[in-house]
Formats: C-alpha cells, structure tokens, sequence
C-alpha cells in the first residue's frame, strides 16, 4: 500500500513537471532540439522548483530515518550479498551477481540504499542487464538512482561489452572529441550515450570527465578529460551534460576539484596537489564551474590539497571545501557525490566509520560506493541517533536527492 502511494505521488508529480517546460538557465543546446523537460539546471523556473520542493519534502515526511540515510548511499548491487567479503565485492573479478536475489531483497530491507552502481562484471548480455536494472525499481520502495560509468572511451561498461552480445557506438576518447574543437561533437556523444543509456535502463551517468589534463605525467585522466584547454573543456562538458539530458539521463562533473594536475592515483593510495584556490580557479575550476547551473552531480575527489585547504583533509571529506568553498564561495546548488569510498586514498587513512561520518558533515549528499555498506551505513544512523549529526543534516540531503528523482523515469 505505501508503495503504491509512494508510485502514485511521483506520477502525479511528473504530470505537473511536463507542464513546465524546460528549465531556464540551461547550457546552450547548440541546436538540438530542447526535451519537454530537464534534469539538472538549478536556475529552474519558480513554479517547477516550488512543486518538486512541495513533492520532495511531503515524501521526506513519510521516511524513517534508516530510509532516509539509506538515499545517501549510491552501491553496487553486490553490496546486498552479505555472506561476500567486503573486499571481494570491489574488484574486478567475475561476480555472480546478476539479479537480485531474495537474501539481497532482505538485506536491503534493513540497508534501503539510494541506488546502485552497475560495473562490467555485472553484465552477462544485452537482457540480463536490461532486467537487472528494472529490478532495480522493482524492488526499491523509492525510485532508485540506476547509475554506471559511461564516459565514452577507455571508461566504459556498456561500449565496452560486445562480446556479450552488447552492440552501441564506441568513442576513441574524449579527448579525441575535444581535438576537434567542435561541442557540437561533445552533444552528439552524449546524445548517443544518453540514450542507450535509457534504454538499458539507467537513469545516472558518472560522466563528463571535467578534468583538464594539465600534467603529461597523469596516469589516472589522460585522454578521458577533453584536453588541457579549460574553456574549451567547460564548452565540451555542458555539451554533453546537454546531450545526456536529452533522455533524462542525469550527470556528474567529476572529479572535483579537478585531478588532472596530478602524478597518481587515489585508486591506491593518498594523492596530493600543491595548487592554491586562486590557481584552480585560473584553471581548473573552470569546467565544473561552467557545468553548475545544468549538471546533476559534482563528484569529489580524494585528493588532499595543503595549499587549497588547512584541514588536511581529503577534499571528499572537507567541509571546508565542500561546504564553504563549492556551495559557499562558487553557489554550486545541486547534488555533491563522493568518488568511491571504497579507493585506497580513503581506506588507507580512515575507518569505515569515520570516512562515512566525515562525508557527511562535510555536505556531502551521497556517499558512493564506502568499503563495507552495512557498517557505514549504521555509523550515520549511529551519529544522527547520539546527536554528532543533526537529523536536519540528513533532511537537507535528502531533499535534493528526492527533488532530483521527480525530474527522472
């Protein structure tokens, strides 16, 4: 029966969005022909943003505290097997996940996460994953982020699967497109992606790299960001950010506040860039910046920043970047997602718990992929309960998260 009521409010809700028109403020469509309405663009006109404010905060009232911690989590669905070794659910190696079985419906009962993150080792063909992910809905009692990571290029999980029988467009690089100097290209990318993206049913996309890949000796961006040129970066992003909201795909800008001027990789390990703000911000800075108003998401990087901020903090877990700078300083309004939580640059220096605790009193609003769910899961839960984190902490969230549903299918 709340299931029901929680379908029938959304569809009410979509029915007073197509009404609305598309939002003002977006990113110039270089031609293209303007959806009904779009995600992201946090310029949107009054009315739109007063019913999805009206529709989020009704279904916040309705949410136990467990639900609503569990929308800040973005997971892989391997995550819900909980006989797995947390370690083991990170790799790359054969999974035999791929469906969700009743032990994961159990488990995610208790752990109700957000969304899920789908990756190469998830997919056996073309109608296992399309399954896969409308089970995903089904068995989600709020409308679930169905998320993958689909740059086009070297980072790929659909392009990259033809030999399971999955046939779409493959890319050279990003960084081929910006050699072209033409967004228009950039559109195109996103328009095609975005919508075999739709069509095996995700709603999310980790992309556009909004890096500038300023150091030769990166071994972690490369040719994924679309150059060295931060104008002609900001031009590609908001062109593909564009093309992505064609289908209703959303997007996240990563990796904030940019990794393209370093040597290694927070994969493994702590990574450091010596840059000031006023350097980023000559640089860096430049493409994100550009994506505000029309992006979905702003990924944060793992890096530390010594000269940027006096925490010590990795950037994913500072409240003074986040928080005062990102929000603060640059008005950045929409959602802010970590990278994995999972990467060594994270679990090298914290546990669990507090990496997870961290996070959020840093402002973030969705924790990605954390080692072990179960444990950083209860660590909020644990927080908000002895009074560390505020529960209006949660709320505030929680709220952009559910504002950012209405405007997906």
């Amino acid at each position: 029966m709340i299931r029901a009521l929680v379908l029938l409010m959304a569809f009410v809700m979509l029915l007073g969005l197509a009404s609305c028109g598309a939002p003002s403020g977006n990113a110039q469509n270089n031609g293209a022909p303007e959806p009904e309405f779009v995600p992201g663009n946090h310029a949107e006109t009054e009315t739109c943003q007063d019913d999805q404010d009206d529709y989020a905060t009704q279904l916040l009232a309705t949410m136990t505290l467990r639900e609503k911690v569990g929308q800040m989590f973005i997971i892989r669905p391997d995550q819900l097997v909980t006989s797995l070794p947390p370690a083991s659910t990170h790799t790359s190696k054969a999974s035999k996940v791929k469906t969700f079985t009743q032990e994961m419906q159990n488990t995610l009962k208790d752990y109700p996460a957000g969304g899920f993150i789908f990756f190469d080792k998830n997919i056996e063909s073309k109608e296992q994953i399309m399954k896969f992910t409308a089970q995903a809905r089904e068995v989600s009692k709020y409308l679930p982020f169905v998320a993958i990571d689909e740059e086009g290029g070297e980072v790929t999980r659909l392009a990259g699967s033809r030999s399971k029988g999955i046939y779409v467009k493959t890319y050279r690089s990003m960084g081929a497109i910006g050699k072209t100097g033409d967004p228009a290209n950039a559109l195109e990318a996103g328009q095609t992606i975005g919508k075999y993206l739709e069509e095996y049913g995700f709603n999310l996309d980790f992309a556009p790299v909004a890096d500038i890949n300023t150091n030769p000796r990166n071994v972690i961006i490369g040719d994924r960001a679309f150059g060295s040129d931060p104008q002609l970066a900001a031009s590609m992003v908001c062109a593909f950010i564009d093309g992505l909201h064609e289908s209703s795909v959303l997007s996240s800008v990563k990796h904030f506040p940019g990794h393209g001027d370093t040597t290694s990789d927070t994969h493994f390990g702590r990574v450091v860039v010596k840059k000031t703000w006023e350097q980023l911000k000559e640089a860096e800075l430049i493409p994100f910046q550009a994506s505000f108003d029309t992006t979905d998401f702003v990924m944060i990087a793992h890096i530390n920043l010594p000269n940027a901020t006096s925490d010590g903090l990795p950037a994913s877990l500072s409240k003074e970047l986040i928080t005062d700078k990102l929000r603060g300083e640059l008005g950045y309004k929409g959602l802010v997602i970590t990278d994995s939580m999972a990467m060594e640059a994270i679990t090298d220096q914290f546990t669990q718990e507090e990496s997870a605790v961290l996070a959020v009193e840093a402002g973030v609003d969705v924790l990605l992929m954390p080692f072990d769910y179960t444990t950083s899961f209860d660590a909020i839960v644990a927080a908000v309960e002895s009074g560390r984190i505020p529960e209006s902490r949660i709320d505030e969230s929680v709220l952009r998260i559910l504002r950012a549903k209405s405007m997906i299918h």
